[in-house]
C-alpha cells in the first residue's frame, strides 16, 4: 500500500522533466477535470492533502523512464559529461555499459534527458556544473586538492564520454606564478576551458578509455592550435588516441552519421585507451564500417504521413527564404534552403533550426516550372520536420516508433536535437570498443592485484 509521501516523491521526480500543465493533463486522462495546475501546486505545497488514486499515481509512474531490464550485471561502468540528451550514452547502454555518472547544466536538457534515461540514486549521480566539481574556476586551489575533490564526488568509472564545447585556448592559460608547482602541463596550456575540465577528471580517475565528440571543425578550429593542445594534452595523460595521425580528407575520426541515418552529420571522434594496459594496438576508427546498417532507412522512413499545418512554413517565411537563396546563388555562394523528398538525404540539422527550418526543408509538391506564386506552389509550401521526425533523423526512435520523450517546447526540443549526436553512431563505436574495454578491466584489476602485494 502506497504512503502520502509516495505521492509527493513521484510527483517531485516528475516535476523534474514536465510542467505542472502536461502533469495535470496526463492525470485528468485517467481521472477527467480531477486535477490543475493549481491542484498540483497545493499538494506540493502540503496546503493541499488530496491523494492520487491507484490509476493516477501508476499514470505518473509512466511517465518516468523504466530500469533497464538487465538479465545480468552491466559489462563496463562510464560516465557521461556535457551530457545534452543522452546520445551517447544511449549508445554505450545498448552495448552493455551502465551510466553511473551525468553532467548537463542547460536546464531544458536536463528535463528531457530525466525523462528518457533512467537513474538509480543507488549508483547513479546527477551533476548541473561540472566546474563545481574540478573546482577549475578557483586558481588558488591546487591541484592535488582539486583531484582529491574529483575522486571523492565522481564515482569509479571505465569509461568517460565528453562531448565538451569547443574554445579557443588562446583566452586559456595561467600566470607564471600560478603555474609553479603545477605537475601537468595542460593544467597550464588549456586552464579557462571545458576541455580543462574533461583533462581533470581523466587525470583523477585514470580511466580505462574515453570518447570525447565535437564538431568537425575541431581540427581547423584557431588555425589547428585547439586540436594540437588537446592532442598533446591527451598524450601527456598516458592516453593513445585512435588514429592520432590520419590527418586527410579521409581521416576515420571524422565519422557521417549519413553511413546510419538520412542525414550529413560529421562530428569528430576521438577514442583513447590508456597506453599502460596495451590494449590499443589495432584500434581504428576505419572499422567502425562493420557496423553500418545492412539497410539504412530513408528520409522516407521517417516522415509521418500527417503532421500539424504549423510545420507548413507561412506564405512570408517560404517567399523569404526563395528570395534569399535567388540573391545568394546569384552572388555565387551556396547559402539558401535545403528542400528534400522522401529519397534525399538531408543536410545537418543545427540548434537554429527552430527560428525557420531552412536546412531541411520537407517538399511537399513544390513544382519549379510553375511560377512561385502560382495557386499550387503557394498550395504546397514546404514544411519543417517536426520534433518527432527530428528524433528518428538522430536515431533516438526508429522509423515509425515515437518512443523518445518531449517534454520541452518546440524551440527547446529543436535546440537539444540540433545540439545532440547520431545515436547509432556511437552506438557502433561502443561496440567497436566493448571487448577492449573489458580487457582493460581485467588488466587494471591485476595491475592493482600486483600493487597490493607489492
Amino acid at each position: 500500500m502506497k504512503h502520502k509521501s509516495d505521492d509527493l516523491a513521484l510527483l517531485s521526480q516528475v516535476l523534474e522533466s514536465y510542467d505542472l500543465k502536461g502533469v495535470a493533463e496526463v492525470l485528468n486522462s485517467v481521472s477527467p477535470g480531477t486535477w490543475s495546475r493549481d491542484a498540483l501546486k497545493s499538494r506540493m505545497s502540503g496546503k493541499s492533502d488530496q491523494k492520487f488514486s491507484e490509476a493516477e499515481f501508476l499514470q505518473l509512474r509512466r511517465m518516468l523512464p523504466e530500469p533497464p531490464a538487465r538479465r545480468k550485471a552491466p559489462e563496463f561502468d562510464f560516465i557521461d559529461l556535457f551530457a545534452g540528451i543522452g546520445g551517447i550514452r544511449r549508445g554505450f547502454e545498448d552495448a552493455g555499459g551502465r551510466c553511473v555518472f551525468t553532467s548537463e547544466w542547460n536546464p531544458y536538457a536536463v528535463r528531457t534527458y530525466k525523462a528518457n534515461h533512467y537513474s538509480d540514486p543507488a549508483y547513479h549521480k546527477f551533476n548541473s556544473d561540472i566546474r563545481e566539481i574540478t573546482l577549475s574556476q578557483n586558481l588558488d586551489v591546487s591541484e592535488d586538492e582539486a583531484y582529491r575533490n574529483i575522486d571523492a564526488q565522481i564515482p569509479d568509472h571505465d569509461v568517460l564520454l565528453a562531448g565538451f564545447p569547443c574554445q579557443p585556448f588562446s583566452i586559456a592559460g595561467v600566470s607564471k606564478k600560478n603555474s609553479l608547482g603545477r605537475k601537468h602541463g595542460f593544467e597550464c596550456d588549456t586552464q579557462g576551458t571545458l576541455f580543462f575540465d574533461v583533462a581533470r577528471i581523466i587525470a583523477a580517475k585514470r580511466p580505462i578509455a574515453f570518447v570525447l565528440e565535437n564538431v568537425k571543425n575541431l581540427k581547423s578550429h584557431d588555425k589547428g592550435k585547439t586540436f594540437r593542445v588537446i592532442m598533446e594534452a591527451l598524450d601527456e595523460l598516458g592516453y593513445e588516441v585512435a588514429d592520432a595521425d590520419a590527418l586527410g580528407a579521409d581521416d576515420p575520426k571524422i565519422i557521417d552519421g549519413s553511413h546510419f541515418v538520412p542525414q550529413h552529420r560529421e562530428r569528430i571522434v576521438l577514442v583513447g585507451f590508456r597506453r599502460d594496459l596495451d590494449i590499443h594496438p589495432g584500434f581504428t576508427l576505419r572499422d567502425v564500417a562493420s557496423h553500418y546498417p545492412k539497410k539504412k532507412p530513408s528520409l522516407g522512413d521517417i516522415l509521418d504521413t500527417t503532421v500539424d499545418p504549423k510545420y507548413i512554413l507561412t506564405p512570408k517565411l517560404w517567399e523569404y527564404l526563395f528570395n534569399y537563396s535567388i540573391k545568394h546563388k546569384a552572388k555565387g555562394n551556396g547559402f539558401g534552403y535545403g528542400l528534400v523528398g522522401a529519397n534525399n538525404v538531408a543536410r545537418t540539422l543545427s540548434a537554429r533550426y527552430y527560428k525557420d527550418g531552412s536546412e531541411i526543408l520537407i517538399d511537399r509538391g513544390f513544382n519549379p516550372e510553375l511560377d512561385f506564386s502560382h495557386p499550387k506552389n503557394q498550395k504546397n509550401r514546404p514544411r519543417r520536420l517536426t520534433p518527432r521526425e527530428c528524433a528518428r533523423l538522430m536515431g533516438y526512435d526508429e522509423p515509425g516508433e515515437s518512443s523518445f520523450r518531449m517534454p520541452t517546447s518546440d524551440m527547446q526540443t529543436y535546440k537539444q536535437f540540433g545540439n545532440s549526436v547520431v545515436v547509432p553512431v556511437f552506438r557502433a563505436v561502443a561496440m567497436l570498443m566493448k571487448d577492449r574495454i573489458k580487457q582493460g578491466k581485467s588488466r587494471a584489476a591485476q595491475q592493482g592485484e600486483r600493487q597490493l602485494a607489492a
